[in-house]
């Protein structure tokens, strides 16, 4: 073939994928936000020769604790750069199984926590909607405190100090503490809190809130011997026994972010002891460069790993759990919101960076009791608060 035929064979081939593309960049502006998964044939060939890569638009439930890292502009541009283009509101984790409703099922949910999860699974279940789960990221349950109240927790034989900063709080004796019906002013050495208040965690609602229902296994688990609660009777006997945990703190948030808010701004005068979220103090201490005078991270020896689980109701969706799970930038960017990763080196690194003392590996960690044991205790809460 002489040099025009070359000539004109590269022209017409130039000619054809050019027009490959912009057909396929038209048609993908133009699929509806259902139509848009397919990301192979001319579609990925436009994506080569333009630079642009095909977007998915997914809808999704979320919990409080991730709406900050969707908000990010470094996280939706990151999404953006896979592919992914997100509608999102956030309602309680309890209240996302609610909204499996066939035809009308988000393509995900972002649930606080595996018993949310797994109510949500059940509920897909029963109406035949196949589910997908995904376990990007995790937090331990910790308790906000002050450097007097931890040093009283000592005093008595409750609390130790594992490094400066750092408390381990046994969770039997402190929860037989409680059950017992202490106050501050009774415990021996309470000079720096003298006050005739009770001594309890402050929780949010367990009627609403996923972390309270943590708070609930914890203390059930410490009643219960030492045993996690498997069965409906010991599940009625030991939600029964710390019900008063939860009544005799009065009025309670729904969302954990308002139990933190009370322990930040509002102080130890109200909030001596406050269950929360890991992450909520981590990402405190990266804004702050560090906590306030005399705050103190208390771990319960032993506590329960949080985990923020993704539920995928679409095989779009699975896509984009298998991205939060496994992009490096993604992980990274929710340890900037104070998340445990899979990359554990890293979390400790960018804590440590903060002058945040954190405890870089937690060994004495149990599972919740399951979904219908939760379940029942919840309701014989319930009822007890409702007297």
């Amino acid at each position: 073939m002489n040099k025009a035929g070359k000539a004109i064979v590269t022209v017409g081939l130039l000619a054809i994928f050019g027009a490959a593309a912009y057909f396929s960049v038209y048609q993908t502006g133009r699929q509806p936000a259902s139509d848009t998964s397919s990301t192979s044939g001319l579609s990925g060939l436009a994506g080569k020769l333009t630079g642009v890569v095909p977007v998915e638009e997914l809808s999704g439930l979320i919990a409080v604790d991730v709406e900050p890292y969707f908000q990010d502009p470094r996280v939706q541009k990151a999404l953006a750069a896979n592919g992914f283009k997100l509608n999102v509101q956030r309602i309680g984790s309890r209240d996302m199984a609610a909204r499996v409703i066939p035809g009308q099922t988000p393509d995900f949910f972002y649930s606080s926590g595996v018993v949310a999860a797994n109510q949500i699974g059940d509920a897909a279940k029963k109406v035949n909607i196949a589910t997908t789960v995904y376990s990007p990221l995790y937090t331990p349950m910790v308790i906000a405190s002050w450097a007097p109240i931890a040093q009283i927790l000592a005093v008595n034989g409750i609390a130790t100090e594992a490094s400066p900063g750092v408390w381990h709080a046994d969770l039997a004796k402190l929860t037989q503490l409680m059950l017992d019906k202490k106050r501050w002013k009774d415990l021996k050495g309470a000079s720096a809190y003298d006050v005739n208040k009770s001594v309890l965690v402050s929780t949010t609602d367990v009627r609403k809130s996923n972390s309270a229902a943590m708070y609930l296994a914890l203390t059930t688990y410490a009643f219960n011997g030492g045993d996690i609660v498997t069965d409906r009777d010991t599940a009625q006997k030991s939600a029964k026994a710390v019900a008063g945990l939860f009544k005799r703190q009065g009025y309670q948030e729904n969302y954990v972010n308002g139990n933190f808010d009370d322990y930040v701004s509002i102080g130890i005068g109200k909030t001596p002891l406050a269950l929360i979220y890991e992450n909520q103090i981590v990402s405190y201490a990266m804004a702050k460069k560090g906590l306030s005078p005399g705050m103190v991270l208390v771990y319960p020896k032993p506590t329960l790993f949080n985990k923020v689980v993704f539920v995928a109701t679409s095989a779009r969706a699975k896509k984009l759990g298998e991205l939060l799970s496994t992009n490096t930038e993604l992980q990274r960017l929710a340890v900037d919101f104070g998340f445990r990763i899979a990359d554990s080196a890293y979390f400790v690194q960018v804590a440590k960076a903060t002058n945040l003392a954190v405890e870089e590996r937690l060994t004495q960690v149990i599972d919740p009791p399951s979904f219908d044991i939760m379940a029942e205790m919840i309701d014989v809460i319930t009822r007890e608060m409702a007297q």
